[in-house]
């Protein structure tokens, strides 16, 4: 029997591989020669990082960047060198290179896997300092630029959870374009700068970026301005108010308008030009890139779809399941792509939330708690009892599911 085991993160407890590997487990317990394949899954949010570099081989690389606010953080990205992550961007760029046989081998650029909120996220400014006027998104091109400066031509970028405003101008100006007032002086790369350009100089940018691309996990549709732009619907939770939320959008679209005139692929009003407060926006104006949702980038690059094309079983799940986890998150692509090859699907969980039962209609067969009797809120948070709890909950499926495919197929 072949399993594919694509499980997506028990936030705050399991990564996406540890819980795999848990489920694996179990499976084992029961029948050591069923083939196996863990697969790393995330939705471009919080882990995405983790998940990729861990699953994809990959190494971490820690450096001090410009916070939201400012000050020095420390964020963490991930670089990996797995040919299949590149290979989709950089076909027609492949570098011949004279390999030590002197037979022509084909090398692929490494690819950088990166969340903004290690470097412009809401949880790095605390609630009293909230002001999406004044945060910035410097730290991300700072990554970007570190990353270029490893190698990296490939970019996987998360933009959830950001506390900044700026169109990505802060982001711009660390990979070098200048944004200038009318005296011609470079304005604050943050929100309360975009009122003042009047001409942007991208002489300095960093020659590098014309031959990177960037994939950008964005799970929100929302255009850059309007009442359904970046400053209306996500600047209340960044600390914006009604008069900021005015003023922030008048000055996202008067930098809209201005790049416009320069750069044609500049279009606020595409969907998810909104996102991060408009670094959707940046990253579609201003480099090689596409917005997609987090899920499917993920699946596509590390192609769940060549494991399931022989697969008995699919197995997914998360910390919670319900309504909301069929919107995009990850067990919603994983129990989509089974589908497609008419493969069945189920799903572990820690605990069930509101609606839990709409994801039977979304491709999930069945779905099992882990827990085994009423525990506290610590102990089912715990890495080695979620693990243990996990793993027992897997052997005792495989031990039904085993009975029926034996009688079935032996």
């Amino acid at each position: 029997m072949h399993i594919v085991i694509a499980m997506d993160s028990f936030k705050g407890s399991m990564s996406s591989l540890e819980t795999g590997n848990a489920v694996a487990e179990g499976f084992r317990r029961v029948n050591p020669d069923n083939e196996i394949d863990v697969r790393p899954v995330a939705d471009g949010g919080e882990g995405t990082v983790d998940t990729l570099t861990e699953g994809l081989g990959g190494t971490f690389r820690t450096v001090k960047v410009t916070g939201p606010l400012g000050k020095v953080v420390e964020a963490k990205y991930g670089i990996t060198e797995n040919p299949q992550l590149a290979e989709h961007f950089f076909r027609r760029k492949n570098r011949e290179i004279q390999g030590a046989s002197g037979m022509k081998m084909l090398k692929y650029p490494p690819t950088a896997i990166i969340e903004t909120a290690q470097a412009a996220g809401l949880s790095l400014v605390p609630e009293k300092s909230r002001n999406p006027m004044l945060t910035t998104t410097r730290g991300v091109g700072e990554l970007i630029r570190d990353a270029v400066s490893q190698g990296c031509r490939n970019f996987i970028i998360g933009v959830g959870s950001s506390a900044t405003n700026d169109c990505g101008i802060g982001m711009l100006e660390a990979l070098g374009y200048r944004f200038l007032d009318a005296n011609g002086v470079d304005v604050p790369g943050n929100a309360a700068g975009l009122a003042r350009i009047a001409s942007i100089d991208a002489s300095s940018a960093l020659p590098e970026l014309a031959d990177c691309s960037f994939q950008i996990a964005c799970d929100v549709t929302n255009p850059l301005c309007g009442e359904k732009g970046a400053s209306a619907v996500f600047g209340p939770q960044k600390g914006a108010d009604p008069e900021m939320i005015r003023q922030m959008d008048a000055a996202q679209m008067k930098f809209a308008e201005l790049c416009e005139k320069s750069y044609p692929k500049a279009d606020p009003t595409a969907p998810g030009t909104g996102a991060a407060g408009g670094l959707g926006f940046g990253f579609l104006t201003f480099t090689n890139a596409i917005l997609a949702r987090g899920i499917d980038i993920v699946l596509r690059e590390t192609r769940l779809e060549s494991y399931l094309r022989s697969a008995d079983l699919v197995v997914t799940g998360e910390g919670e399941l319900d309504a909301r986890t069929m919107m995009g998150k990850g067990p919603s692509g994983v129990a989509a792509l089974a589908k497609n090859f008419n493969v069945p699907c189920i799903a572990f969980t820690g605990q069930l939330g509101r609606n839990f039962r709409t994801v039977n209609d979304k491709g999930i067969a069945a779905f099992f708690t882990i827990q085994p009797g009423p525990v506290s809120l610590s102990e089912a948070m715990d890495n080695e009892s979620a693990r243990r709890h996990l793993a027992d909950t897997a052997e005792q499926v495989m031990r039904l599911i085993d009975v029926f495919y034996r009688e079935k197929w032996m």
